[in-house]
């Protein structure tokens, strides 16, 4: 028998048959190699992206554990968007459709309660939704998780990024310690290891090959006078046009100079420096983080705060001192199996340098002339998020739940066009996509949030 027959698992007769008939005859790669252990009742991390056929690998395993007798809710599947929450309800319906009196329910944010309690009321096995609206539902005690047997965080990564590592926490308090806990993530950041060694019991990771195939960076010296350096910076930027850049100077007023440059040239670009208010930074960090700023100017010191999982490329305005920070600096870059851009303007007083970086790489460095680039374009680089300001946070009890739920409810936006979200102590910072930022911000503006109305204002 082929060994990534669905047939080789320990799946009941009316799950087979189902499978069968979706035309579903042989495992994807993520579904082989975490099948098995879930089916085994260990707690998994896998690294998957959507399309790899993630659903039905937890989808599976939810519905091989099920006690159909016994109605109350057994497994939990959260999900960052409403959008998604919906998809993996209509596949585990899909997944069960064979198998008699399986209830499955999706609760999410902006749609009335009234019809939720109303299902709960009736009971269900598997529940799947957003973490906001769940939490709501278990503190108003219409959800109860006390016969929870499986977990499964669903795009864990992007629900961090969303900001709903509180939201949760809160929820994982409220279940049993004894269950199994699947992890579904298409990157692997410390936020995810950290919150795998909390919810997690001697977790086996699973990573499919084809999706990440290992850190690839080019790296590229770009020889030029001193004084040429910003007209070099933005023919490198309008000729990459790379959707997220870090740019390293060495001294604070280097990195103010160059943003100011590139900003007067149309690019979006920020500056962050020791001279700035702690909000200031807050602010700016969090702008690039959702990929509302595409461009970050930055000492050393300054990026230490600075973890973004995609950044598409470095850029060395001046050469590090020391070779090991250069080798820190572009190992940001062509993380997760992505590929990236390390490119180091170098002038001809750096011959030493460049020779301690290559001394370390182990190999030498290709030179690049800013002639073989195209000349940058004259019109506006904007980045593809935009940035909503919110004057409330975590002292006006605002959650992540509460700000998706007021941008997706009735005649909203789609939850896929909202990005990170970053809750601080009065502010708030949600990222929306360009073409939807209008509507989010009259949302946002003519709607309460937690029974009050609270001033936004839009960055760029």
């Amino acid at each position: 028998m082929n060994p990534t027959a669905f047939a080789t698992l320990a799946l009941s007769k009316s799950l087979l048959q189902n499978l069968d008939s979706l035309g579903y005859n042989e495992m994807t790669p993520i579904q082989a190699q975490s099948l098995p252990l879930i089916l085994a009742g260990s707690d998994v991390i896998a690294q998957a992206k959507t399309g790899s056929g993630k659903t039905a690998a937890f989808g599976l395993g939810l519905l091989s554990r099920l006690v159909v007798t016994r109605f109350s809710v057994q497994g939990l599947v959260l999900c960052p968007t409403r959008e998604l929450a919906d998809q993996v309800g209509k596949e585990l319906r899909r997944l069960a459709r064979f198998t008699d009196n399986i209830k499955i329910l999706t609760l999410c944010g902006g749609v009335p309660f009234g019809p939720q309690i109303g299902s709960l009321e009736h009971g269900a096995h598997i529940v799947v939704g957003t973490p906001g609206r769940i939490l709501d539902h278990l503190r108003r005690g219409n959800l109860v998780l006390k016969s929870m047997r499986m977990l499964v965080l669903d795009e864990a990564d992007r629900m961090l990024d969303m900001g709903f590592q509180e939201d949760i926490s809160t929820i994982i308090a409220a279940a049993p310690r004894n269950r199994q806990t699947l992890l579904f993530s298409a990157t692997y950041p410390e936020s995810i290891a950290a919150m795998s060694a909390t919810v997690q019991h001697a977790p086996v990771t699973v990573k499919v090959e084809s999706v990440h195939d290992g850190r690839q960076i080019e790296q590229r010296f770009f020889v030029v006078e001193k004084e040429q350096r910003i007209a070099a910076v933005a023919r490198i930027l309008g000729h990459y046009q790379p959707e997220s850049c870090l740019v390293f100077c060495n001294t604070k007023r280097e990195c103010q100079e160059v943003a100011d440059a590139l900003t007067e040239r149309g690019f979006s670009a920020l500056a962050i420096h020791g001279d700035l208010e702690q909000r200031e930074r807050d602010q700016g960090l969090a702008r690039f983080a959702n990929k509302s700023v595409s461009i970050l100017v930055a000492t050393d010191v300054a990026a230490r705060g600075i973890d973004i999982k995609e950044l598409t490329a470095v850029i060395n305005y001046e050469l590090s001192r020391d070779p090991k920070v250069h080798i820190h600096r572009i190992g940001r870059t062509g993380r997760a199996g992505e590929p990236g851009l390390a490119l180091s303007l170098v002038t001809a007083a750096d011959r030493r340098r460049t020779e301690a970086i290559e001394e370390i790489l182990g190999e030498s460095v290709s030179r690049a002339e800013l002639e073989e680039l195209a000349m940058p374009s004259s019109t506006v680089h904007e980045a593809p998020m935009v940035t909503l300001c919110i004057d409330g946070g975590r002292k006006n009890k605002m959650r992540p739940g509460d700000i998706l739920g007021a941008l997706t409810g009735e005649a909203g936006i789609p939850g896929s066009e909202v990005g990170k979200i970053n809750v601080f102590d009065f502010h708030t910072y949600v990222a929306v996509r360009r073409a939807s930022a209008k509507l989010a911000l009259k949302r946002l503006s003519a709607n309460k949030i937690k029974g009050r109305f609270f001033k936004v204002r839009s960055f760029n």
